[in-house]
């Protein structure tokens, strides 16, 4: 059976990277801590997903975790 993410918000999270600092998004929904990975994945077949920031900006990471453009947002949480 494939886990199913859970929806932790229909919209993005707004959030500030800074160039070169390494990410983990949540890609499971059930971290407390979104859109940032804070283990609790262990229950699912979840993985979090890093990545670098390539450069110091507000960035709007996905919440709703059906993104094609994982981790940022493009828009699909407005067809759920």
């Amino acid at each position: 059976m494939l886990d199913v993410p859970q929806i932790a918000q229909k919209g993005p999270y707004p959030v500030e990277l800074e160039a070169g600092k390494t990410y983990f998004w949540c890609q499971c929904g059930q971290s407390k801590s979104q859109p940032f990975c804070d283990g609790s994945h262990k229950t699912t077949s979840f993985k979090p997903l890093s990545f670098t920031a390539e450069e110091s900006k507000t960035a709007y990471l996905c919440g709703c975790k059906q993104s094609s453009g994982k981790p940022f947002c493009d828009g699909t949480h407005k067809t759920l």
